[in-house]
């Protein structure tokens, strides 16, 4: 299909003189995309050209308040996208996303101006018919995903179609494609079908692993060696468009008892869904939280998410992820919820008739927080960096920040962040200051490490970006990594702060509980278990001078480091998710209860399989205890 002749059959391109096509076509570009590209994202600055789709399919896409991008609409071939800003000079209201190899004609700004400027019916078209499309579809999303938070999450299979999901590309074969090749194939790819194509099309027949397991090995009569894809596979299987809904497509599935979906655009296999993969994505839902969070007006609204939370946990672990996935979507809500808190607060001084100072600064979040490591029931862990001002403004800086941190960690509080018992927080003088000031409280812990230095350093070496400049938390991060360089002998007293906590495992297995106090008769999944791996994992790293984010992550730089091997790797990742899954479903149990959630748990209370996977999962840390002690101490005696 030419330039020309898709202009012509288009509106509003179909009522211009032939000279202006030819004009259009001379100036048009060629331009291939490949499969699930962002051609131009929501909000980016215009490209400066109509896109006309000669060949393939795309998706319109746009956030949520939540972040979560959703399918608004599909161009097809001969349509067109990307038209607004080049009438509007605005950015693009939506995204534009290729679901299959795509090709577009591309027409300059420049020819689509000057036609404009002698037809305005052209540029009459793009900044109304569009941009009000466009932008009814995408407030229409948004009005479904900012009413209440839970049914938001019920409903969000409702909204996302196919092509979000679907696994690409699709494995094919021949007919006469031995069985013990397609087995093969599907074992070195990691799939689980594998699709037919002969000359009636790409989708004559599908082989799943069940295929292979009863109509192949269950057979006694037939030669594995000799059968072919012909003889095993499923004729004419059901097919559905990238543009199904999910719940459409889970309805059919379940009701058809079918495991396996080919995706199919116009003849051609553009996916695959399985029935796993539609219910793997219902964990989504949790995400539409956020979307009220980040709409909420008013700090009982935020109290009332955040309240919330512990049902979306207990959605989270009832559907069999990784419990570290689990925890990074619930520190981001923390985050979400702690970022609007910061903004209402700021609009509250500004109502009051303060204005922040003209200063860049980035309020971060350490702990817990700041490896994305949050459970259910998180304190406040927080600081203020500064640029480097003149002394002279400091005044100023005070007589801002000092009310307004006293008023956020109020707020947060409010909320359900409870204060840090060591007063971590932006309220403290001490934990807000400038690059240089930072630096020179740095220097005073490593050179004199004091037990509460030490204990303020643990607390410290965990932090991330929440709100503001990013780029001061990065400056932040070389001066702790050049401080430790010139000071290596801090990290084992760091060190020294864990090994005055002992596993708690005595004789035979046998688990050591608190013997007074509050929490007697249990013992504490993180101060006598993860937080040996979290802080151990971390010196290695900081040693290193290398950065990580998570756990997880970290223990993944360290091979790639050639600190750990892959296997004991594996073996802490092990023991820290059953650390996070015990006490996170402890949390929950103790929220249902009208508790406050604590680490704290009584080891007796679970069943025998999980009472060996926790003294498993101790003794994985007693054992990294054991070794960081001996690595870094060698370091000492040198």
């Amino acid at each position: 299909m030419g330039v020309i002749k898709t202009l012509k059959e288009a509106e509003p391109f179909d009522q211009l003189p032939e000279e202006i096509f030819s004009e259009m076509s001379q100036a048009a570009l060629t331009k291939r995309f490949p499969p699930h590209t962002h051609i131009f994202n929501q909000h980016d600055p215009p490209t400066g050209y109509l896109y006309l789709i000669k060949e393939g399919l795309v998706e319109i896409v746009a956030l949520t308040p939540g972040g979560v991008e959703m399918v608004v609409d599909y161009r097809k071939d001969g349509a067109f996208f990307g038209g607004t800003p080049i009438f509007t000079n605005e950015t693009y209201t939506a995204g534009a996303r290729t679901v299959k190899s795509t090709e577009c004609f591309l027409i300059p700004q420049q020819a689509l101006t000057k036609a404009a400027r002698l037809y305005p019916h052209l540029s009459d078209y793009f900044t109304r018919a569009i941009l009000s499309r466009v932008r009814s579809l995408y407030s229409e999303m948004v009005d479904d995903h900012t009413q209440k938070a839970l049914t938001q999450m019920e409903a969000y299979p409702f909204k996302k179609r196919l092509s979000e999901i679907m696994s690409t590309p699709v494995e094919t074969c021949r007919p006469e494609t031995p069985v013990r090749e397609i087995a093969h194939r599907m074992t070195q790819r990691g799939i689980d079908a594998v699709l037919v194509a002969d000359k009636s099309g790409p989708a004559a027949g599908i082989i799943t692993k069940h295929d292979l397991v009863s109509k192949v090995l269950a057979r006694e009569t037939d030669d594995c060696m000799r059968l072919t894809a012909a003889d095993v596979m499923t004729l004419k299987p059901r097919t559905m468009a990238p543009d199904t809904y999910m719940y459409e497509a889970t309805s059919f599935l379940m009701g058809h008892k079918i495991k396996h979906m080919p995706i199919m655009d116009q003849g051609e296999a553009v996916g695959m869904v399985t029935l796993q993969d539609l219910m793997r994505f219902r964990s989504q839902k949790s995400m539409l939280l956020v979307g009220s969070v980040k709409e909420a007006g008013t700090i009982a609204e935020l109290v009332a998410a955040r309240a919330r939370m512990v049902r979306v946990a207990k959605a989270l672990l009832g559907e069999a992820r990784s419990h570290f996935e689990t925890m990074e979507i619930l520190s981001y809500i923390h985050h979400c919820i702690q970022k609007r808190c910061f903004e209402i607060v700021l609009e509250e001084m500004r109502e009051q008739g303060m204005r922040p100072p003209d200063i860049r600064f980035c309020m971060i979040i350490m702990g817990s927080g700041g490896r994305k490591e949050m459970l259910l029931g998180p304190d406040q862990d927080n600081g203020l960096v500064y640029e480097n001002f003149p002394d002279a403004k400091m005044a100023e800086v005070d007589a801002f920040f000092g009310p307004f941190s006293e008023r956020l960690v109020e707020v947060l509080e409010q909320v359900g962040y409870p204060r840090c018992s060591g007063k971590v927080m932006v309220d403290n003088p001490y934990w807000r200051g400038r690059l240089k000031d930072w630096q020179a409280r740095l220097s005073n812990w490593i050179h004199v490490p004091e037990p509460k230095r030490v204990m303020y350093s643990t607390i410290f070496l965990d932090f991330m970006p929440l709100v503001g400049d990013p780029t001061l938390c990065r400056d932040l991060r070389d001066i702790l990594h050049g401080e430790i360089r010139r000071n290596p002998v801090f990290l084992y007293h760091l060190l020294e702060n864990d090994l005055n906590l002992k596993t708690p495992l005595g004789m035979l297995g046998r688990f050591v509980v608190e013997k007074s106090g509050p929490h007697k008769g249990k013992l504490s999944l993180k101060q006598s278990g993860s937080v040996f791996i979290v802080d151990c994992v971390r010196m290695f790293l900081l040693e290193k001078g290398v950065d990580a984010t998570t756990t997880v992550e970290r223990l993944d730089e360290l091979v790639k480091l050639g600190v750990f091997n892959q296997e004991t790797a594996e073996h802490l990742k092990a023991a820290f998710e059953a650390f996070t899954f015990l006490r996170l479903r402890n949390e929950i149990a103790m929220i249902d209860q009208g508790k406050e959630p604590s680490p704290y748990i009584d080891p007796y209370s679970l069943s025998k399989n999980e009472q060996d996977l926790l003294r498993e999962a101790l003794r994985a840390g007693s054992k990294l205890q054991d070794s960081t002690k001996r690595h870094f101490s060698r370091g000492i005696r040198s």
